[in-house]
């Protein structure tokens, strides 16, 4: 790594699944035909260019295959796109290299070519162990299904994490304690529980505007919350992130790059690139239809069409928003020594205010002044943003 600079993440977004699920707002395509080998190409060129764009090349911290359903990807893509990053970066000791993947994609040849590509941590997306559930998220895999997929990537890979929803309509108190004992039980190391959002562009927001309930209660949610982080604790697994738990030194460092407000680059369709340029901050996005990305990458070597550098308020909110996710919390010094003065993006009437409700802590650390949430204040992060960004 570049120590002056800070880790470099890459995040590779393979835009296409096999069906829409009604909850994803990423951008997901389902397409009859794909052409891979301009694909391919594509990606390629966008690493080269962005490469050129960087102050400096710092050896590559990690590599990110995201979508969509990146398991879907030929194994020589992802290959291809490896050997270019590690011939324009070189890599870290230890670089960690994950694809997402859905059940109904894992094959064991095919997980076997990606990690003989390089690959060495798998996200499944099993979402829930109710197939009843499952139909509701519009999943096209079953338990029993999922459960044969995490057995082959185990098989094939030593760090693997899963993904799990909660906060369905019905779901009950004892239900998801009982979801969480079985998934406890498998004995992973990481894992990814996300509360069910609703979000915009989405089949889920125009049932909810129709007046469709697609969430539970607010207080059951809590609840759902609160059993959660107990059980994942109990277990050994900490909540480094509001959505994440691991085993010390089983977190995604690729996520904790974006969480950290550090450098990364994104190549495909409708990814994004954030990074230190000087005193600067770019913040940077690609075309999000396939074939408009196709084309401009094949014309200019990129399909970059959003091209910004973010004001000293917007790179402190960036820094607040996702720092304050993590249970390490933010180091105000470092927010300061980026944007300025603090009276410049945060309220200190109000952070002080929420301390004082207990919902954020402030201490000294080695590095300066930090701010966590609490676990109380997790369940109210949006809000506390909100009032102590200016």
């Amino acid at each position: 790594m570049n120590e002056t600079y800070g880790p470099l993440g890459l995040y590779v977004h393979w835009p296409f699944c096999k069906a829409k699920c009604p909850y994803c707002d990423f951008n997901s395509h389902v397409s009859e035909s794909i052409d891979f080998k301009r694909f391919e190409s594509g990606l390629l060129h966008e690493i080269e260019h962005l490469a050129n764009r960087l102050p400096v090349r710092p050896k590559l911290h990690s590599i990110f295959f995201g979508g969509g359903t990146p398991s879907l990807m030929p194994p020589s893509i992802v290959a291809a796109v490896i050997n270019r990053a590690n011939q324009i970066f070189d890599f870290e000791d230890g670089i960690e290299i994950t694809t997402e993947a859905n059940p109904t994609s894992v094959e064991a040849a095919n997980l076997a070519a990606f990690r003989g590509a390089g690959v060495n941590r798998v996200s499944l997306g099993v979402q829930s162990l109710s197939d009843t559930q499952l139909r509701f998220l519009g999943r096209e895999h079953s338990v029993k299904e999922s459960l044969a997929a995490l057995d082959t990537i185990r098989q094939i890979f030593d760090r693997v994490s899963i993904d799990l929803i909660y906060g369905l309509p019905d779901q009950s108190l004892s239900s998801w304690t009982s979801t969480m004992q079985t998934v406890l039980d498998l004995g992973l190391d990481h894992l990814s529980l996300y509360q069910l959002t609703i979000e915009s562009g989405t089949a889920f927001y125009s049932r909810a505007q129709r007046g469709a309930i697609l969430t539970g209660p607010d207080d059951v949610v809590a609840g759902l919350f609160t059993i959660t982080n107990d059980m994942t604790r109990a277990a050994g697994l900490a909540a480094y992130e509001v959505s994440n738990y691991a085993r010390p030194g089983h977190e995604c460092r690729h996520n904790l790059i974006y969480w950290r407000a550090q450098n990364w680059l994104g190549i495909g369709p409708g990814a994004h690139s954030r990074f230190d340029y000087g005193p600067h901050r770019i913040a940077l996005a690609t075309r999000r239809s396939p074939a408009a990305w196709l084309e401009m990458t094949h014309q200019h070597g990129h399909a970059i069409d959003t091209d910004m550098r973010d004001s000293a308020l917007d790179r402190a909110a960036e820094m607040l928003m996702m720092g304050l996710r993590l249970s390490e919390g933010v180091c105000l010094d470092r927010v300061e020594a980026a944007c300025g003065p603090r009276a410049n993006w945060l309220d200190q009437k109000m952070l002080d205010q929420h301390i004082g409700d207990g919902f954020v802590f402030e201490e000294q650390a080695t590095d300066g002044m930090r701010i966590t949430t609490t676990p109380q204040g997790r369940l109210f992060l949006n809000r506390i943003l909100a009032d102590i960004l200016i």
